[in-house]
């Protein structure tokens, strides 16, 4: 069914696009809005949820909040002169992106509750066949905008799936279940959990924190933006402009004690002085010092977790998990902890990404299959060889622990944009990536991390995958990948012309 520009996220799917975009979170929200402006209104936007917003419509955990300043955590074309604080919470940001889809006039496009089931690379007719929860259409282009952390990560422990109360991961936040007054355990100390755990403390009777391994938290900077800032930012948006740009270059230099070790050792006594002063017990201050080096796993920031765990009614656990019961959870040391309910603040699955066991390339190869056998990666963190007209964005390697993923997408955006123009002036109906290009470009990125505390910091992280590589990281500034992504070259790629069958399409729709 052939659907009219006007019709609405619940309208059908098209029976053929000439682009599909996986996601509608920043990621997919950019492509669409970047294709708009380019005059290339034939897309669809497939969303699982039934908003709009990626990560942030999905993580409504209490204190959901985002570590990246919040004028940097936006469009550089869609600024935000009404942020309420320096470092957004989740529904702001939320809101953001839905004003955002509203105003680029993205929602037309956007078909709400499509899950992506699966979609597969047809050689003989040059495009991508794309299955849904709601249906099957064709594409000639395929764009995974679904990010890294759309997929909760939930550990196979023992006993799991016999616990008799709510469990649910931060993610997937159970909003009925009530925790008041009852006996709560926080599995996992990243950054959602040092999030949630002072949110609910006041909450719950009991609360059971499940430490593995101890983050390294820094003071959280984050203050309320004031009113006479919000009216400067409206009526002068260059005046935001420049902040944008002071905080950019300003957090660019983060990066610099991931690259030299030496240079870690300034903001690990910052960490050390911060946990030093919230924490006046030896003991449990040394089951919060981590034993690795700061910048290994991501760097949280909180002024309020350290004094949460302090509190009578909260346990710092740091044995390991040996058995879920119906009531109680049993760690290594002999010990039963009784629960009502688990929080798993777990993280997501970022180095075996669910959609690499839904995409299929040249030959039927899965993508999951591909990626196992040679470790996850691509070419400039976009295209795949192997896989024609496809581009990922927020692919392998392109993540940060330093600056804003935004830039990130910004960067992807205009390298795809230029892709397709030049697949248009080159009369080219298949792009794909050359192996040698590939496997070249991998082999100097890898290369770069050698030395860096992400792969030589005495941790194991989610970015590290089953090798010891750092398949999610990008090893350098921001800046860097926007220079490696400022122009699409065509010498890296194959581009192929329209098969018979292709060419003679048009002229066939035209006598139809």
């Amino acid at each position: 069914m052939i659907e009219s520009e006007h019709m609405t996220e619940t309208a059908l799917l098209p029976d053929h696009v000439d682009v599909a975009i996986v996601g509608s979170g920043f990621a997919g929200l950019g492509i669409a809005i970047k294709l708009k402006q380019a005059g290339r209104d034939d897309f669809v936007v497939l969303e699982r949820a039934d908003d709009v917003g990626g990560t942030w419509q999905a993580n409504t955990y209490p204190g959901c909040q985002c570590d990246v300043p919040s004028n940097l955590y936006s469009f550089s074309f869609a600024p935000n002169p009404a942020w309420s604080r320096t470092f957004a919470l989740q529904p702001e940001i939320w809101a953001y992106l839905r004003k955002v889809a509203d105003d680029f006039g993205i929602r037309p496009h956007v078909r709400l509750g499509t899950e992506l089931t699966g979609a597969s690379w047809s050689e003989d007719e040059q495009r991508w066949h794309v299955e849904t929860s709601r249906g099957a259409f064709t594409a000639r282009v395929l764009v995974a905008g679904m990010g890294g952390l759309s997929e909760p990560s939930i550990p196979q422990l023992p006993g799991a799936e016999s616990f008799a109360g709510p469990a649910f991961h931060t993610a997937r936040w159970d909003h009925d279940a009530d925790l008041a007054g009852k006996r709560v355990a926080v599995i996992g100390t990243g950054a959602s959990a040092v999030q949630v755990v002072p949110r609910i403390q006041p909450l719950v009777g009991k609360l059971s924190v499940f430490q593995r391994t101890p983050p390294w938290i820094m003071p959280h900077p984050g203050r309320a933006v004031r009113p006479r800032e919000r009216g400067l930012f409206r009526v002068l948006p260059a005046g935001q402009r420049a902040v944008r740009g002071a905080v950019y270059w300003g957090r660019e230099t983060y990066v610099l004690p991931f690259k030299f070790h030496r240079l870690s050792r300034v903001p690990e006594r910052m960490a050390r002085a911060h946990l030093q002063q919230q924490v006046a017990d030896p003991a449990l201050r040394a089951k919060l010092t981590p034993g690795y080096e700061i910048g290994c796993k991501r760097i949280l920031m909180s002024n309020e977790y350290f004094p949460a765990l302090q509190q009578p009614n909260v346990e710092l656990v740091t044995a390991g998990i040996a058995e879920i019961r119906p009531r109680s959870i049993l760690t290594s040391d002999g010990a039963e902890h009784p629960v009502d309910a688990i929080v798993y603040g777990t993280g997501f699955r970022t180095n075996d990404m669910p959609a690499g066991e839904r995409l299929r390339g040249r030959e039927g190869r899965l993508l999951g299959d591909v990626w196992r056998e040679q470790g996850m990666q691509a070419l400039r963190g976009t295209t795949i060889a192997g896989f024609p007209n496809l581009f990922m964005l927020v692919g392998p390697n392109t993540g940060l622990g330093h600056n804003s993923i935004v830039f990130m997408i910004e960067s992807q955006l205009a390298y795809v944009l230029d892709a397709l123009g030049t697949m248009d002036a080159r009369g080219a109906a298949v792009l794909d990536t050359r192996e040698g290009a590939q496997a070249a470009f991998n082999a100097r990125l890898q290369a770069s991390m050698r030395g860096t505390v992400w792969t030589e910091g005495g941790c194991a992280s989610w970015y590290l995958d089953a090798h010891g590589r750092n398949t999610t990281l990008w090893p350098g500034t921001s800046w860097s990948f926007r220079r490696a992504t400022r122009r699409f070259d065509p010498a890296e790629h194959v581009l192929e012309a329209p098969t018979a069958r292709r060419a003679l399409e048009p002229a066939a729709a035209l006598l139809s």
